[in-house]
């Protein structure tokens, strides 16, 4: 499994614009198809909500990519 670490700027990141922003896909667009798709697990469980609040300390995972969301 390949682990990705991802700095959080703020209080959160949309999950559409969080798998571009690792380079899972090209765009918030493309993030928003991967959620649809039902790949995306967020702590464990499958998320459908392609603009669900990612804070620090939660783990998204993609198939065998796992991020980790950590505070700056």
């Amino acid at each position: 499994m390949q682990k990705v670490s991802f700095e959080l700027n703020g209080e959160f990141v949309e999950l559409n614009q969080l798998l571009k922003l690792v380079g899972l896909c090209d765009s918030g667009g493309a993030g928003k198809v991967m959620v649809a798709s039902g790949a995306v697990k967020v702590d464990g469980k499958p998320e459908s909500r392609k603009t669900a609040k990612i804070r620090a300390g939660q783990r998204v995972k993609v198939g065998d990519i796992e991020i980790n969301v950590v505070a700056a």
